[in-house]
């Protein structure tokens, strides 16, 4: 067993203000290169002349890590360097390729009709960011605790939207005026600077900052760390078939669809309907990020901690089903720019609502041997469905046109709501408290007993 030695600095296992701002900032260098290839990108192409099948396919290739990412949790449970902790090497790593990539994209820049180069160049860059997610991911799950979830969810994925929206508007915006490398550019020098973040805190007291200095891995790492695949496997597999894990995937994949499909649908209505520049439908995607990211920051995490986060979700499907159903059949109005930014607004914010209010469930269904393999499970099985959406996006126009995108999403989401309103999830511990406080209150010979969900 390891000594700690005295260490000052920002450590994250002694403070909480910390640890939620920590998440907070990760999470927004997160969407920075989400906003580049996720939004700015899509909507340059579709200003430019790209067809739906161009656009989906490049947004398609740039999806595919997020639903590859089940593996990168069982490198990072296995393998890591615990003296500077489990999850900072690989945080340090990720931001690295990712500037690396960036880079290089900067030397190739390729045209709106590079369509395959475009598509690899944002595999790559995202492929480092599903990296930093499940790290980030990681951590969450290792220092948060249970009162801090809902609160902490929010300031995650709030962090995420205004990254989002931060890179959306700034990249679109210089993508028109000075072309694509000067939007890599400026990625690549913000996730420099929040590499030189990660490297002034430790996860726990103790740690060294940097390979080379002084620190050693904290016991509780230790004791948790899993030193071989097979029991890796084995605990992954127990929790994720266990009924209530088994369905919630569905409740994932469902919520996927939404921002897969809709993604690039975007650009093309504002392009097609509107006529609309990569710079102005950029600014407004970056605009509605914004909001959703400070509806994540107050409103997601205080439904969450007030009603808890079945209920809050299968409130915010409702809403998205809604808003589904009045874009499918309200075709003949969408180039109206009232309608179109409404759409945008919404679809953004309740994206992000949902996520907030579903991500708790999530972690409440995770084995804290395996946080970073099966957290990592269920966010691949959502960005599958991100998969899925993209790749419907491509092939809209042999089942109906763009407007037909909006019955996939939906029939995802009314498979999601169905599962909400019928199948038990883990509840908060205070829940089970309440139950077992009634349950001594009940006579011991009536053969009563507390129903637990």
């Amino acid at each position: 067993m390891a000594t700690i030695s005295p260490q000052n600095g920002l450590i994250l296992s002694q403070s909480r203000r910390l640890r939620l701002f920590t998440l907070f900032i990760l999470y927004v260098g997160q969407g920075l290169p989400i906003g580049l290839f996720w939004f700015a990108i899509p909507a340059w192409m579709a200003a430019n002349g790209a067809s739906a099948k161009d656009v989906g396919s490049v947004v398609a290739l740039t999806a595919l890590p997020w639903s590859l990412k089940f593996v990168n949790g069982f490198f990072m449970d296995r393998y890591t360097f615990l003296p500077m902790g489990r999850r900072r090497i690989w945080l340090l790593g990720a931001q690295s390729v990712m500037i690396a990539a960036l880079c290089a994209a900067i030397v190739l820049n390729p045209e709106v009709g590079d369509v395959a180069v475009l598509g690899a160049i944002g595999f790559v860059v995202n492929m480092a960011t599903t990296f930093q997610d499940v790290a980030v991911d990681g951590l969450a799950v290792d220092i948060m605790e249970e009162d801090e979830r809902a609160r902490g969810s929010g300031m995650m994925f709030g962090g995420q939207s205004i990254g989002i929206a931060v890179a959306t508007a700034l990249t679109g915006a210089v993508i028109g005026a000075y072309g694509a490398p000067a939007a890599y550019a400026i990625v690549a020098g913000l996730i420099l600077l929040l590499c030189l973040y990660i490297l002034a805190f430790n996860e726990r007291e103790g740690e060294r900052k940097l390979p080379w200095q002084q620190g050693t891995a904290h016991p509780r790492n230790l004791e948790m760390q899993v030193g071989a695949w097979w029991p890796i496997l084995k605990s992954t597999l127990s929790s994720l078939f266990k009924m209530p894990s088994v369905l919630w995937a569905p409740v994932l994949m469902g919520r996927g669809l939404l921002y897969g499909g809709l993604t690039g649908a975007t650009p093309l209505i504002g392009s097609n309907y509107l006529g609309w520049n990569e710079a102005e439908i950029s600014s407004l995607t970056a605009a509605a990020g914004l909001v959703a990211g400070i509806l994540c920051l107050t409103l997601g995490g205080w439904l969450g901690d007030r009603y808890g986060a079945k209920r809050t979700s299968i409130g915010w499907l409702i809403v998205q089903l809604a808003m589904c159903t009045t874009m499918y059949f309200s075709v003949s109005e969408w180039s109206n720019e009232l309608l179109f930014m409404a759409f945008v607004y919404a679809w953004i914010s309740l994206d992000m609502l949902l996520t907030v209010s579903c991500l708790p469930i999530s972690m409440r269904l995770c084995d804290p041997r395996v946080a970073a393999t099966q957290f990592t499970i269920y966010m691949a099985i959502a960005n599958s469905g991100i998969s899925i959406g993209a790749f419907a996006l491509s092939r809209v126009d042999s089942f109906g046109g763009l407007p037909s995108i909006f019955l996939v999403v939906g029939a995802g989401m009314a498979a999601a709501l169905t599962l909400l309103l019928f199948a038990r999830y883990p509840r908060r511990p205070e829940f089970y408290a309440a139950l077992a406080a009634k349950a001594e209150q009940l006579p011991h010979d009536d053969g009563l007993k507390p129903r637990i969900d």
